[in-house]
């Protein structure tokens, strides 16, 4: 039975093919693109309008050197907010439940902008290592502890994402075959549940863009400390 609950966070396979390219290759082919038409349908107006309202609110406490992330973050959340909650849908797959994926996203981003801070104001981003007005002795610790939390941070924003999408998914799942088990025999019970079920599957669709906020947002702000 654990067996079965773990099998839909295995990458899938048809023919030999994973279905994890299909999955990420997902939001190339539901977001519109923009035509040549001197007026755009509605849905595509509304888009377009969702998209420049999210960068506005990405790149308003980022300096104007900053404002060149704009597209790849934007990008970014489209993809994982994308994959959230396709995921979801009945007979498909998850690719962020994936801490391996989640990791490459996660780390080249977070070494980008420190890469960006030590390129561009390095006294500036070795000052955050160590806080103004520290006592000798404590030196050493505090460089050590800082250098701890700042390499830790690829590793929170993988294992968050991850750990709130797997969870969702297997209590989701869990739910759902209480509720068939107990159909037969107890069918209040199961209604009962059944109705849980629904409430955490509304809940797992405000986790699953949530988290794709949150995994954006964070990076973010670890731009805004090096720009």
């Amino acid at each position: 039975m654990n067996l079965t609950f773990f099998d839909q966070f295995m990458s899938p396979q048809i023919l030999g093919i994973p279905l994890v390219i299909m999955a990420l290759f997902m939001p190339s082919i539901i977001f519109l693109t923009p035509n040549n038409r001197w007026l755009t349908n509605r849905l595509s107006t509304l888009q377009t309008w969702m998209i420049n309202l999210f960068t506005k609110q990405l790149m308003l406490p980022i300096n104007k050197t900053g404002h060149k992330w704009s597209l790849i973050l934007t990008t970014l959340m489209a993809m994982l907010l994308t994959i959230n909650l396709s995921g979801l849908l009945p007979y498909t797959f998850t690719p962020t439940t994936q801490l391996s994926m989640n990791m490459g996203l996660a780390i080249p981003m977070w070494l980008a902008t420190v890469l960006t801070g030590l390129r561009n104001q390095l006294t500036s981003s070795l000052g955050h290592l160590l806080p103004e007005g520290t006592p000798t002795p404590l030196i050493p610790v505090l460089i050590i502890i800082e250098t701890i939390s700042l390499i830790i941070r690829p590793l929170a924003l993988g294992v968050r994402l991850t750990a709130n999408l797997t969870a969702g998914h297997l209590l989701i799942q869990l739910t759902s075959t209480t509720v068939l088990t107990l159909l037969p025999t107890m069918t209040t019970l199961s209604v009962l549940t059944g109705i849980v079920l629904l409430l955490l599957t509304i809940l797992e669709l405000a986790v699953a863009m949530i988290q794709a906020y949150v995994f954006v947002l964070l990076l973010c702000l670890y731009l805004q400390e090096n720009t």
